[in-house]
């Protein structure tokens, strides 16, 4: 048996266990989502996996996330695995299929919203008004929901209604890509979801301070973020300085960095990895004895954090010659034996994939697809006490209408 058969049992048995023995925090709250792409989505799917009850409403043509296993060229006959970041964000869902340009459809939702504890969404604050389902005319027949909004750029200004996904108003809009880009590139570009994952876990956390607000007053609320934002929160450490000092903070190139111990090297077979030395008087020794340069300690060139500044290409130079000597299998348990030398390898997605850590720190989850489980990134919350666990695969366009409606028409009797 592979390791990564070894992982999955143990992930399924834990799962079978914990599945029987408690409900997530989640458990019980009914939560209605009408998400296209991924923001919203990404919220409802972290609610999901801690145990609500999140149903799911699409168009007849379902989300567009839908089509995001074919923009990336999967073989449909992958089945799950032919569209990987929809299952991301609506495993443990149900889907109902409304029309909601038709009256029915707009009465349906409104019926559904009634029934519910939290209404989740992305669509663009004048679309919702004109389908009435903004918060004021959701919020005056059902007081009780916390409706959770995620917008581009706002609630507010003039750019309120403005159209954008996570690349535009989190990635370039916000500063972040500019951060990113070493002088005399261009901007390196996002990865997919970045800034809608992070946008959905503040609506996530948003949603439930708002239903513990709920327990005190009986009243629920709007809460909202925007991708620009999550983008500015994101770099607000840099943002922050500016703002209050007018002062950037610069990072350089790679080999001139300010603090030579704050850097990636390469060991001699090319495999890079990171050096965390923050505080110099702690990590500056530290990494004089695993590099076997205790003599640097009194090396004028490099005794004090200024002059290693000073000297910075000169000291990165000579480290960089010192860990090509040798492979990372000779540097890591040299590394690993020294407490105050922070590092970390420079994973792969492969690297991650096959590393102990992840697998036994929860980083994946068994979800089940009717026959078996399949193996899925994990949202990065645990509970001690009501430990989650997904419930099943993201639902095919339209699975749960008929017994979505069958429920609505029984509590109207």
């Amino acid at each position: 048996m592979s390791i990564e058969q070894v992982y999955k049992f143990e992930s399924f048995c834990k799962a079978v266990w914990e599945g029987a023995a408690m409900a997530g925090p989640m458990e019980g709250f009914r939560v209605v989502e009408l998400g296209v792409w991924v923001a919203a989505p990404a919220a409802g799917a972290i609610l999901a996996d801690w145990g609500a009850d999140v149903i799911k409403i699409e168009p007849p043509s379902g989300d567009p996330a839908r089509t995001f296993g074919r923009m990336l060229g999967l073989d449909p006959a992958l089945g799950v695995a032919a569209n990987p970041p929809f299952e991301m964000d609506n495993r443990s869902k149900r889907s109902i299929v409304l029309d909601l340009a038709t009256a029915e459809g707009r009465d349906t939702a409104t019926e559904l919203l009634a029934t519910a504890d939290v209404f989740l969404t992305n669509v663009r604050p004048a679309a919702l008004r004109r389908l009435e389902l903004d918060f004021e005319t959701v919020a005056a027949s059902n007081p009780r929901l916390v409706y959770g909004l995620i917008t581009g750029y706002g609630l507010t200004g003039p750019e309120a209604d403005r159209a954008a996904y996570d690349v535009a108003a989190f990635w370039a809009r916000a500063g972040v890509a500019d951060l990113l880009t070493r002088p005399g590139d261009t901007p390196p570009f996002q990865r997919g979801g970045m800034g809608d994952h992070s946008a959905g876990m503040t609506l996530a956390a948003a949603v439930c301070a708002a239903l513990l607000a709920r327990n005190r007053t009986g009243v629920g609320q709007l809460v909202s973020t925007s991708l620009y934002r999550q983008g500015a929160y994101t770099v607000s450490f840099d943002l922050n300085t500016v703002l209050m000092s007018g002062e950037q903070i610069a990072i350089g190139q790679r080999e001139a960095m300010a603090n030579p111990c704050m850097n990636n090297y390469a060991a001699g077979d090319g495999k890079r990895f990171w050096i965390v030395g923050l505080q110099g008087d702690r990590h500056w020794p530290a990494l004089c004895r695993v590099t076997d340069h205790e003599d640097w300690l009194t090396d004028e060139r490099f005794a004090t954090a200024r002059d290693r500044y000073r000297n910075a290409r000169e000291l990165i130079a000579e480290l960089d010659i010192i860990f090509a000597a040798h492979p990372m299998d000779h540097w890591a348990p040299i590394f690993d034996g020294e407490p105050d030398f922070f590092w970390s390898p420079i994973n792969s997605l492969d690297d991650v994939i096959a590393d102990e850590q992840f697998h036994v720190s929860g980083g994946i989850v068994e979800v089940p697809d009717g026959v078996s489980t399949v193996p899925m990134v994990a949202s990065p919350a645990d509970f001690s006490a009501t430990p989650w666990q997904p419930r099943m695969v993201a639902p095919e366009l339209g699975a749960h209408t008929d017994e979505i409606l069958a429920e609505l028409r029984g509590q109207d009797r």
